[in-house]
């Protein structure tokens, strides 16, 4: 009987391993993407390749009606401690027909045997109850709506962070290292990017590596993103951020942004902006008291002084949050830049006005 015992749950755990890897979260028909460019094919928070995690996709849209897709809906639940996010207008992959679908309608399955997407956690959808049901049935999991999913992404987004971040530092980033420093041309400018995913498709699209893998490309950039972009920007030659600080006029996680990054401060009290722009708008509310203004050079990244600074508004490079102020240390830089990029004119830091900010957003 003993034996018997053992032989069935060897065989129950057998079948539930074959029936968790029979399931593929990848798409198995032309996924829905709905970002723009060709960083469309990955998720703007963590990097990976939307095709390859789609049954867990979700999308959404931030300021200006830019749209979002995510591996997963804890890259959706990151993204809205940074950004405003009307929780009336998210999207998700319904598993059956792999077609975007109102989350506030899905049925999700939590806690099935298949795999998390970044998160211990699995959590997919479903647009019709019984299929929902039936994959119950088979994977186990229970069904819940959107809001109770999104709540519980939200509450083991720590956890899963650092489950994450362990991964990383022990296999990603050393991998990713590795390629950097025997495919890459050194030169590689990671901040001339605003976003991980951009950065990916700059990788693949202008062959700055060779030919990679996707897990080689994913590594790569993680390494290059989270660890050489940062550790480039440290010591006292350049703005230092903190990753708790946000911008106070537009909510943004500046640390995200060293190559825009921005400051104003009052005695020992500073606040930090993801761009000139920001800045200016803070500024012109708020002049009483300030001590030292400092701006991030556009070529060396160094800090510098903003009222020293030459400013190029107008062109055809934008910041994080689009249109920007773009400031050089040297006037010669700044017209070179402005011929270069299409730039309207060139402003010492006493000519901006809060007009010509604002017109920045227009």
């Amino acid at each position: 009987m003993k034996y018997i015992l053992i032989f069935t749950m060897t065989l129950f755990l057998s079948l539930s391993s074959l029936a968790a890897e029979e399931f593929t979260k990848a798409a198995t028909i032309k996924p829905e993407l709905v970002q723009k460019g060709s960083q469309k094919e990955w998720c703007p928070v963590c990097g990976m390749k939307i095709g390859m995690f789609y049954k867990t996709s979700h999308a959404s849209k931030i300021h200006d009606d830019k749209q979002r897709q995510y591996c997963s809906i804890r890259c959706l639940a990151v993204d809205m401690k940074e950004h405003d996010i009307n929780l009336d207008d998210i999207k998700v992959v319904d598993v059956t027909s792999q077609k975007l679908i109102d989350a506030n309608s899905a049925f999700y399955v939590v806690g099935s045997d298949v795999q998390g997407t970044m998160t211990k956690v699995s959590k997919l959808a479903f647009a019709d109850k019984k299929a929902a049901e039936a994959f119950s049935d088979e994977h186990g999991g229970k069904i819940v709506d959107f809001k109770t999913t999104l709540k519980m992404a939200q509450d083991s987004l720590s956890s899963d962070i650092q489950m994450v971040q362990n991964n990383k530092e022990k296999k990603m980033y050393p991998m990713g290292k590795n390629i950097f420093e025997k495919k890459c041309k050194q030169n590689l400018d990671i901040n001339a990017y605003l976003e991980i995913n951009e950065l990916k498709a700059g990788i693949k699209e202008k062959n700055l590596c060779g030919e990679l893998q996707e897990p080689q490309l994913q590594a790569l950039s993680l390494y290059l993103w989270e660890v050489k972009r940062f550790g480039d920007a440290k010591g006292g030659e350049y703005i230092h951020v903190a990753e708790d600080e946000k911008c106070p006029i537009c909510g943004m996680f500046v640390y995200k942004y060293p190559k825009w990054a921005a400051q104003i401060f009052y005695g020992e009290k500073h606040y930090s902006f993801d761009g000139v722009k920001d800045m200016m708008n803070y500024y012109f509310d708020n002049k009483d008291g300030i001590s030292k203004m400092l701006v991030s050079d556009y070529y060396s990244q160094k800090a510098i002084d903003a009222t020293k600074a030459y400013y190029v508004i107008g062109s055809d490079v934008y910041g994080p949050m689009g249109h920007e102020l773009i400031p050089f240390k040297n006037e010669s830089e700044a017209k070179n830049f402005s011929m270069d990029h299409k730039g309207f004119k060139v402003l010492k830091f006493e000519e901006i006005n809060l007009k010509e900010v604002q017109k920045l957003d227009d």
